[in-house]
Formats: C-alpha cells, sequence, structure tokens
C-alpha cells in the first residue's frame, strides 16, 4: 500500500546553482551562442587588423581615416568615422541588449526572482570588485590627473568575445553554465548602460531629451500594435537617437530605451510563408532574428575595428606599462572579476538556500568567472568616454583591456579545459533521445514506475 508523500526534506528545498534550464531556454541559449560566437570571431579579426595596420608603415593612413568627418553641423551630427562607430553603430548592439534585457526580465529566466537572484548577485559583484581594484591600484600608485576616471573599464563582460573563447576551450560545457554566462552578460549590460548614462553624461541638455520622448512614443506605439513597416519605425528610431545624442547623453542609450519598449510577449498572427519566423513570434524575437546578426557581424567588428588600433612599437607598449590605470584595468580584468562574479556566487551558496549542482564542481565556476574578465566592446567605449579618444591615456587603455582580455582567456582556457573530457562523456549520456520525438530525454519529467509503486 503506497503512503501520502511526507514533507520535502531540507535538501530538497535547496535550491540548485547552475541547475538544467527549460527546453525553450536551452534553444535559444544555443541561437545566441551561434550567432554570439561568430561574432566574437569577426570581432577578434577585426581588433587583430586595427593593431596590426596601427603599427605598420601605413599608421597614419590608420588615423586618418578613423579621424576623418561625415555628416552635417546640424545637431552635433558631423562626426568622425571612429565616433559613428561608437555612438551609431553600437547603438545598434544596445538596441539587441534592451530587446534581451526585456525578454530576459518578462519571459526569460530573469522572470523567477529565485532564478535571478544568483546571476544579478554575481553580475553586480562582478562590477563592484573591479571597480574597487581599480580605484585602489591607482590610488596605492599615485596616479594623477583623473585617473579615477576609468574606474568603470574593467567592469564590462564582452559577451561576444566570452563565448567565442567558451566555443573553442568548453565545447562541451553544459548548458546551464553557458545560460548563467549569458544572463550574467545581461545584468551586466544592464549595469554597464546605466553607469554611461549617469557617470559619462556631460553638458545635460534637457530640451532634446524631453524631445526624444515623442518619437520614442510613437515608436512604442507602432510595435505595441504589431506594425512593424520599416518605413515608419527607422526614421522614429534615428529621431530619437539624434535627439538623445544631442541631448549629451551617450546615444547608445537611445538604442537600449528603444529596445525596452518593444514586446516581447507572443501574440498569434499570420505572417507572410516566405518569412523564416514562427507565426506565433513575439516582435523583440524578429526584430532579435534580423537584426543580431547585423549587430555582431557589423556593428561590433566595425567598432573594434576603430577602437583597438593602438601603437604599441616604438615605446607605446613600454609607457602602458608604466601607467598605474593600464594596471588598475588588467588587475580589475584578471583578479577583480575573479574575485567578484566567484565570491558572490559562493556567498549566494553559503548564506541562502542554493547549493551547486551535482555535476559541477566550484573548478568550473572559478573557469566561469575568469571568462567574465574577457572585456572588450564597453570597456574600449568607457576608455574612450572617460579619457577622450586618441588621448595617451585611452591608448593606455586599450592596451590594457587587450592584455587583461587575453590573460582571462588563457586562464580560464587552463581551468576550463581539463573538464572539459568529463563534459563530453556527461553530455553523450544525457542528449540522448530514446523515442525520436526531437527533444533529449533529460527534458522529459520522469513518471513514477507504477509497478514500484505497487509493491511499496
Amino acid at each position: 500500500m503506497s503512503h501520502p508523500p511526507g514533507p520535502p526534506s531540507p535538501a530538497d528545498l535547496r535550491r540548485r546553482l547552475f541547475s538544467r534550464p527549460s527546453w525553450a531556454e536551452t534553444q535559444h541559449v544555443a541561437d545566441a551562442l551561434r550567432t554570439e560566437t561568430i561574432g566574437g570571431a569577426l570581432l577578434l579579426v577585426a581588433a587583430v587588423a586595427a593593431i596590426v595596420f596601427a603599427n605598420s608603415p601605413w599608421r597614419e593612413s590608420y588615423s586618418a581615416l578613423r579621424d576623418t568627418y561625415v555628416g552635417v553641423d546640424w545637431g552635433h551630427l558631423r562626426l568622425t568615422l571612429g565616433h559613428w562607430a561608437a555612438d551609431g553603430l553600437l547603438a545598434l548592439f544596445f538596441f539587441v541588449a534592451g530587446l534581451e534585457l526585456k525578454r530576459e526580465f518578462v519571459v526569460g529566466e530573469l522572470r523567477s526572482p529565485a532564478k535571478a537572484a544568483v546571476p544579478v548577485v554575481a553580475a553586480v559583484g562582478g562590477v563592484l570588485v573591479p571597480a574597487l581594484v581599480f580605484t585602489g591600484t591607482v590610488t596605492v600608485l599615485d596616479a594623477a590627473d583623473g585617473a579615477a576616471r576609468g574606474w568603470a573599464v574593467p567592469t564590462a563582460t564582452d559577451i561576444a568575445f566570452a563565448l567565442a573563447v567558451l566555443a573553442v576551450i568548453g565545447s562541451h560545457l553544459p548548458s546551464a553554465l553557458r545560460s548563467f554566462l549569458l544572463t550574467l552578460a545581461v545584468v551586466d549590460d544592464l549595469i554597464a548602460i546605466t553607469i554611461i548614462a549617469v557617470f559619462y553624461t556631460s553638458d545635460l541638455q534637457v530640451a532634446p531629451l524631453l524631445l526624444a520622448l515623442v518619437p520614442l512614443a510613437g515608436f512604442a506605439a507602432l510595435v505595441q500594435r504589431r506594425m512593424g513597416q520599416w518605413w515608419l519605425l527607422v526614421p522614429l528610431a534615428l529621431l530619437t537617437w539624434g535627439l538623445v545624442h544631442a541631448s549629451g547623453v551617450h546615444a547608445t542609450v537611445a538604442g537600449v530605451l528603444l529596445g525596452l519598449v518593444v514586446p516581447v510577449r507572443p501574440r498569434r498572427r499570420r505572417v507572410p510563408s516566405r518569412s523564416t519566423m514562427p507565426s506565433d513570434a513575439d516582435v523583440a524575437h524578429r526584430f532579435e532574428h534580423r537584426l543580431r546578426p547585423l549587430s555582431a557581424g557589423v556593428a561590433v567588428p566595425v567598432f573594434a575595428f576603430f577602437a583597438s588600433g593602438v601603437t604599441v612599437v616604438g615605446g607605446g607598449l613600454g609607457q602602458a606599462a608604466r601607467d598605474p590605470v593600464a594596471l588598475g584595468v588588467v588587475l580589475g580584468l584578471v583578479v577583480g572579476k575573479l574575485v567578484g562574479v566567484l565570491g558572490a556566487t559562493w556567498l549566494m551558496a553559503r548564506f541562502t538556500h542554493a547549493e551547486l549542482d551535482e555535476d559541477l564542481a566550484w573548478s568550473d565556476v572559478c573557469g566561469l568567472a575568469l571568462l567574465t574578465g574577457v572585456g572588450f566592446t564597453v570597456s574600449l567605449l568607457v576608455g574612450e568616454l572617460a579619457f577622450g579618444p586618441g588621448s595617451d591615456r585611452d591608448d593606455h587603455v586599450k592596451v590594457a583591456v587587450l592584455t587583461g582580455s587575453v590573460l582571462a582567456a588563457a586562464l580560464a582556457s587552463l581551468v576550463l579545459r581539463r573538464r572539459n573530457a568529463v563534459y563530453r562523456r556527461i553530455e553523450a549520456l544525457e542528449t540522448r533521445d530514446e523515442d525520436g520525438d526531437g527533444v533529449p530525454d533529460c527534458f522529459r519529467q520522469e513518471q513514477p514506475d507504477p509497478g514500484a509503486a505497487a509493491t511499496r
């Protein structure tokens, strides 16, 4: 005779850190990984090309290209190509980030406070500790001339670059770790956006900022009604961007605001047969489907090309090594990120009802924490905002960001690769689909054995 189940044990109440995500979330992570991994490879190629170009006999041509002015004088829209890449193309990158932010907080993993707590706390730790490490370094070394303005440089994680590294060094890591890295990066982007808007906005002009709300509201009204005519949405988006740029707030914030007003909940509607999107796909999903490849494949690599070109021959590398700001950035990315992310995750496991998943070891979390030290896109952008594009200290920041990112990736490789063989065997067992329905057996809830129940 079977007995009614008793109260759950304390072990049953403990929440698993890095437990397996839902099947829908796993599919989303897989799609994002494919795009971001390719984008990270393109970003790396663009960065290497810029460094080679800037240290070649044609280095003056690189500087001339980057500093070529294009545009009109109205509304501060006559900018260099380097500025257009940072203020214009990166707005597309932050628009996709805004879509991802809203999706995660409304219908994704972050909608549950229990699931959101660990990546949110880890992301906050991964911002606070690197900032403290940087500030402490420049203070101890008695750096002057506004060195402290760069405190936010080592706080950002470049998700495209990090995922590209992860694809090479950890192809068989559990999807939960990959999902955690994506979720942490989403929160990291939110914090970075807030930092840029609050701490790196100068000469704020209130009138253009208020006027930007008008085209933003029009854009929101159209997308909320599922009206996707590009000839209406694009002019409204450009006008919003231009007014935010004229207000003194960094123009990438406009991309985030536009992304946040896009609806993310699916609604059944008729879609032309030539569309590759499902008929019940939400607007944010369709936008992301079309724009993420453009962001990862064009916008970010072009920005990387114009932002990474720093001269290291002829004494440039030595000057950067002697700058306390550069040392603070490297230590912040490598040491600060490790201590911040790993320490915050351990504290959540120590003082809450959470424990590490049985298939994982803390060395895996250590490797993931090291990987968050791969900072690039936002770190380079903050360096330009803090010290001015083309300045000596900005060049030192570029060298430091590249050095710290490569060092963090190398250390993460040493930690994670030794576990790759173990996870390869685990993945082979978990991805079995014995009934051939296309859904791995591990995502199907186990049914109780009636025979076993009858014998109890």
